[in-house]
């Protein structure tokens, strides 16, 4: 795909952004049409710190996929030779406080931007090599158990509003293939962790607390299992299924990672007491707080991604201890980039989401 223009929607997200700063680098022949609607997780901030040669590479719309005029006009206005779709509404507790603007952003969102690249592909003359890759979620498909692994032929079962929307939009992904044409890739990804991730989550939630000696909310009984994947592996993963990836196929993409969220949160305890040289014996532990569940948490995700192994080769480079470090090491140096996001609206979702919930009668080991 040398000399291609790629579109990437939701570019100033926290996938988005790390994938922007990863192809301008590894893809130097690359250019870039970053397409963001700027909503509260989206931060023109985070390309502050782009060379001047990839700058000059990164072109940015502002724009909404909601919209069918302004994603026309997008494929009006530029030559695109594959697309990466991030533009999503991702958090699972937002959903359950409002769905419906998840069915807005990534059920008719997906669809808008699914009908105009159709159209854009069908008007330079169906290119063999046009791509566009979908990156979705192993929430699709449900809850594990204490064994197995989710493989793409895993039947979807979505327990939330946000998994949901998502298994929705893959759904439509595969149908443009199949019925149009249209060469479409759908990615399923566990959970991502790294620079520029907004503090809802739960790995930036806890460093930003700590740096604070706040609270250290955690779910239930804090073991709920996930598969950490860090971005910059994520990165890797996208470049390579949209250069090689093959139309109407799903790729599972994980970290091989799988640890207890109190696991993770210990982790992160123990590195910033020791980057911040607090004394005392687990001064930041002290700070964990057991919170009422959420409703439908699974308890368990876990990604087997030998397609993506065998087929193109990937594999993740990062440990998840190596790439906690390069997470926390990152946030610390950032204390701009934190100050720009703790906003009013971050500050609200925190007081609506945590500060209401009953606590549970759980050591705060």
């Amino acid at each position: 795909m040398k000399g291609k223009t790629i579109l990437v929607t939701g570019g100033c997200g926290f996938i988005g952004s790390n994938f922007i700063y990863h192809v301008l680098s590894a893809r130097p022949t690359w250019r870039i049409l970053n397409f963001d609607a700027l909503t509260y997780s989206g931060n023109l901030v985070n390309f502050k710190e782009l060379s001047s040669e990839s700058a000059s590479r990164h072109t940015f719309v502002h724009g909404d996929i909601r919209y069918g005029n302004v994603v026309d006009q997008l494929f009006a206005d530029h030559e695109v030779d594959g697309i990466i779709h991030f533009a999503a509404e991702s958090h699972v507790d937002r959903s359950i406080l409002g769905p419906e603007a998840f069915v807005d952003t990534n059920v008719v969102g997906t669809f808008r931007i699914l009908d105009a690249s159709l159209r854009h592909w069908q008007r330079r003359g169906k290119p063999k090599d046009f791509r566009f890759v979908h990156v979705s979620t192993d929430e699709v498909y449900g809850s594990l158990g204490s064994e197995g692994f989710f493989r793409e032929e895993t039947p979807y079962d979505p327990s939330s509003p946000y998994s949901a929307s998502k298994a929705a939009s893959d759904h439509f992904v595969k149908a443009y293939f199949r019925t149009y044409g249209l060469p479409t890739i759908v990615t399923n990804c566990s959970n991502n962790y790294g620079p520029y991730q907004f503090p809802e989550k739960l790995i930036p939630l806890i460093i930003l607390n700590i740096l604070e000696a706040k609270a250290l909310p955690i779910y239930g009984d804090g073991k709920n299992i996930r598969d950490w994947l860090y971005v910059i592996d994520h990165c890797n993963a996208l470049v390579k299924v949209l250069e090689d990836g093959k139309p109407g196929e799903s790729y599972n993409i994980g970290g091989e990672a799988e640890r207890e969220n109190i696991q993770v949160v210990h982790l992160l305890c123990d590195l910033l007491d020791a980057r911040l040289r607090r004394e005392g014996r687990g001064p930041s532990r002290r700070l964990i707080q057991f919170v009422m569940d959420r409703p439908g948490h699974d308890r368990r995700y876990a990604i087997d991604a030998g397609k993506l192994r065998s087929e193109l080769g990937w594999s993740p480079k990062h440990s998840f201890e190596a790439g906690l470090e390069l997470t926390v090491d990152w946030y610390l140096a950032h204390p701009n980039w934190i100050a720009s996001v703790q906003s009013g609206e971050y500050r609200r979702w925190i007081d609506l989401n945590y500060e209401s919930r009953d606590r549970n009668d759980l050591a705060t080991s």
